[in-house]
């Protein structure tokens, strides 16, 4: 598996730490399957020029990590929304196929969800509409003192995951590199507040689980605290980007909405990235999180590399490429999907001409 996923990345020109993506879209062919003629109002106004935006209120769901909601809130804080007409009311919700599940009902208009849950996105639930970052954040963690050395040592051990996140991704290829498989553990559905509970107390033996919950966890365990696997150990194997997405009937309603919330979350994506400590620091109080811990949790995303792949659709595309190839080798998908289907490329474009004519 590692040798086919390698090579798809070299195929695709796609690097997965991110480091060589370029600023090139003004130079590129508009993706297959965007709009030669984007519908957001910014995009064909002249540098300078104030622009009227008929205002609008989206709803919209994140996660209590820097991860999933650094963005969002800088965008609201910086005030990135309000240039584009939009106002924001954040809800936080626990993962993503809890966020999925709201905007199916009508409670939430978009979300922004981590590598698991864009599996739902292939199956057809929901569309991406804008690359946040590669996510640098979920982890595979044990407690020492239950007899664990190496995740070989998992084998008969109890270990708590909440299905259809990224981190189940990375347990499954940490078990994979020990010559186990899920059935050689017991697994235990918890939400990541309770499994950092129940690790604490020693109800548990290991999670897969993310952070800042995994700094959570460190402080609270010491020298008890084993790190088995992270994201940051299979880079050459699979992309775990992050996304903002909607239904399908959403984004059908409401393009010009997307393109103008995607113009302001590219603005704070570049402020993110030369402000991480700052932005912790505020987030920390919009989330009611431990300062110190917000801090200690400001490498578990590529801020810069977001910035730096902006406009450079082939690299974004070979991300989601990837993403869908770790679904169909774990079995999570069984049928490949044109990523096109599922990616809105025409909204990426749009917003980026919007926001690069400002």
């Amino acid at each position: 598996m590692k040798k086919k996923l390698l090579a798809l990345a070299l195929a695709c020109g796609m690097i997965f730490s991110l480091a060589a993506c370029g600023n090139n879209s003004a130079s590129s062919e508009t993706p297959a399957g965007s709009s030669e003629t984007p519908d957001a109002v910014a995009s064909e106004t002249p540098a300078g020029t104030e622009v009227e935006y008929e205002p609008a209120t989206i709803r919209v769901a994140y996660m209590p990590n820097l991860g999933s909601a650094s963005s969002l809130f800088t965008a609201i804080h910086q005030g990135y929304f309000d240039e584009v007409g939009l106002t924001v009311e954040p809800s936080q919700f626990s993962g993503g196929p809890a966020e999925i599940a709201a905007m199916a009902s009508g409670d939430i208009d978009i979300s922004q969800i981590g590598h698991g849950a864009h599996s739902l996105c292939i199956q057809g639930d929901a569309v991406v509409f804008a690359f946040d970052q590669l996510s640098q954040a979920d982890a595979v963690v044990a407690n020492k003192s239950k007899g664990i050395e190496s995740a070989a040592d998992l084998k008969g051990k109890t270990v708590a995951v909440s299905s259809g996140t990224s981190s189940e991704i990375i347990l499954q290829f940490v078990l994979e590199d020990a010559g186990l498989t899920i059935d050689d553990i017991t697994t235990v559905e918890m939400n990541v507040e309770g499994m950092t509970t129940a690790l604490i107390a020693g109800q548990i033996d290991a999670a897969a689980t993310w952070s800042p919950n995994t700094v959570t966890l460190e402080q609270a365990m010491g020298d008890n605290y084993l790190v088995l696997g992270t994201n940051n150990d299979y880079t050459d194997q699979a992309a775990f980007p992050s996304s903002f997405i909607c239904t399908p009937d959403y984004a059908a309603a409401n393009q010009d909405i997307l393109e103008r919330f995607s113009q302001a979350i590219l603005k704070a994506q570049v402020y993110r990235a030369a402000n991480i400590e700052e932005v912790a620091s505020t987030l920390a109080g919009d989330l009611d999180a431990p300062e110190d811990t917000m801090l200690l949790a400001v490498g578990e995303g590529n801020w810069q590399g977001a910035v730096d792949c902006m406009g450079d659709f082939d690299a974004i595309r070979g991300l989601y490429e990837a993403q869908q190839q770790v679904f169909l080798n774990n079995g999570t998908i069984t049928e490949e999907v044109p990523v096109d289907n599922y990616v809105l490329f025409d909204v990426m474009q749009a917003a980026y001409d919007a926001y690069s004519a400002n």
